[in-house]
């Protein structure tokens, strides 16, 4: 049974991340460049969005890993002879609630201490893209304003922006003055001031103008050294400022603190509540897994399947809705969360009641009916339209 799990719950896992990765690398790859950072910050990004993505899969992984290990077994007729030899259910469950109880620990502590802070480091990397704190890079062909004084433009690159050739720089000073070089090579050199970097000029000219010339002075030079100032970069707001980025302890002092808003503390409050029962959510996977994935006698229907993801996918949108609600203080959270918890909840226990207790008991054994009545009326439609084309 474990080794029946493990399969597709480790699969669900992985093709859910990548699918979620993927999507997500597309525009970040997009965003970056467009804000003119590294390439490697897409990797960074993608690597504190990953907790988010394990905190949403999890759930279905063992759901499905579930789900089909009890569906084998079931089409193999092996849960059959399990049942006939006495062992129940609820004996039959034990391994499914190992893996609950491991799984959920593991949710626990990457929605509950995890994912914040890695939200936070997320949203800090966009921000410091936005602003070029990471060290936006200089587009080739193109002009790069350095501040609201200086100008650059660099016609090509090569070893990574180390060899740079076809330099020209605009820079326009305090007192009205300016200055213009073209250069064959440059490079960018670092100093002991964190604040400024050393643009290394070789074999070029050199204009400079200024309100007490008469007419410019041109230089042409071998070497010329350049010091650019970096423009200051804001700090970035503290972690907390939004509930995603808040750990359950945290959550919990908000929620309780009378000095905070009746705004805080609402948010606050709907925001543990729906992770806290999000986990909770998981102890009744098992049950539902088994009353889905038995499939009724002599059928091969895949509808347990189709239901149970429609299902859990839309109770996790009920419970956002219900965040959102209890936020806005127009529900107490508490009511708004575990009140559809308790319905889902008695649900899924009616099911496995069904399929555990009832003999002959199958809880989706209409719908199955149904969908089996109209997959044989398509059936019996098709070859009659081939004979009338």
């Amino acid at each position: 049974m474990a080794r029946l799990i493990a399969v597709p719950l480790f699969s669900t896992l992985v093709i859910a991340a990548m699918l979620l990765v993927l999507d997500r690398m597309l525009r970040l790859f997009d965003f970056v460049a467009t804000e003119g950072g590294p390439v490697s910050v897409v990797w960074q990004m993608l690597a504190n969005l990953l907790p988010e993505y394990l905190g949403l899969g999890i759930p279905i992984g063992l759901l499905l890993g579930i789900l089909l290990a009890f569906r084998k077994i079931a089409s193999s007729s092996e849960l059959d002879v399990l049942r006939g030899v006495g062992m129940s259910y609820g004996r039959l469950l034990r391994v499914p609630y190992y893996y609950t109880i491991a799984l959920a620990a593991l949710n626990l502590a990457i929605v509950g201490y995890v994912q914040p802070k890695a939200r936070y480091a997320y949203e800090e990397l966009r921000f410091e893209l936005r602003s070029g704190a990471l060290g936006a890079s200089i587009k080739v062909g193109e002009f790069t304003q350095f501040g609201d004084n200086m100008a650059l433009r660099i016609e090509e690159s090569r070893e990574s922006g180390r060899d740079l050739s076809g330099i020209f720089v605009n820079f326009r000073d305090a007192e009205g003055g300016w200055y213009a070089a073209s250069a064959e090579k440059g490079q960018f050199l670092a100093t002991d001031d964190p604040n400024t970097i050393i643009f290394r000029l070789t074999r070029g000219t050199l204009v400079h103008n200024s309100p007490g010339f008469v007419t410019p002075r041109v230089l042409t030079f071998t070497s010329h050294d350049l010091p650019i100032p970096l423009p200051e970069f804001g700090q970035f707001r503290a972690r907390g400022d939004r509930n995603l980025e808040r750990t359950l302890p945290e959550l919990v002092v908000l929620g309780r603190d009378p000095a905070q808003s009746e705004q805080v503390r609402d948010t606050s409050r709907a925001a543990f509540h729906f992770r806290v029962v999000e986990i909770a959510t998981m102890f009744l996977l098992p049950l539902l897994a088994v009353a889905l994935g038995v499939p009724p006698k002599r059928s091969t229907s895949a509808l347990g399947v189709f239901l149970a993801i429609v299902m859990i996918v839309t109770y996790h949108k009920i419970n956002e809705y219900g965040e959102a609600v209890g936020g806005l203080g127009r529900i107490d959270p508490l009511i708004a969360l575990w009140v559809p918890f308790v319905i889902f909840a008695a649900l899924i226990l009616w099911m496995y009641h069904q399929i555990a207790h009832v003999p002959g008991g199958q809880p989706i054994g209409a719908l199955e009916r149904w969908a089996g009545k109209a997959a044989a009326a398509v059936a019996r439609r098709m070859p009659g339209r081939r004979r009338m084309a």
